[in-house]
């Protein structure tokens, strides 16, 4: 097994946050309810890139910031309308998903 972090991402729609990570180029992997009509729980991921959204009101608190690190900033760029800021580190830009979740996107420096 390789080691990672995925961070967990509070949503209140799951179907609706998937579609917008789909954006990012985040494909749908899974989801859990544990009974129809129960919160949903989904995996999305980019490569190997995964996060995880969640409907139940425990698992995060809305207002996450996430920073991920993610080729082709500048098609990511031209699909929201926004920026890509130069940094000493690389070149990053900003989102917030749907529900409020704040992404920093970034490509480090040569």
């Amino acid at each position: 097994m390789t080691e990672e972090v995925v961070p967990i991402l509070r949503v209140a729609d799951a179907a609706t946050a998937a579609r917008w990570y789909a954006r990012l180029g985040f494909a749908f992997g899974w989801e859990h309810r544990f009974e129809p009509g129960f919160p949903a729980f989904v995996e999305v991921h980019r490569g190997s890139v995964r996060l995880f959204l969640s409907e139940h009101t425990g698992d995060a608190r809305p207002d996450t910031l996430v920073y991920l690190r993610l080729n082709d900033i500048d098609a990511i760029a031209a699909e929201f309308g926004v920026a890509v800021e130069e940094a000493p580190w690389g070149r990053e830009l900003a989102l917030r998903d749907p529900d409020g979740n704040r992404l920093r996107v970034g490509e480090p420096a040569d």
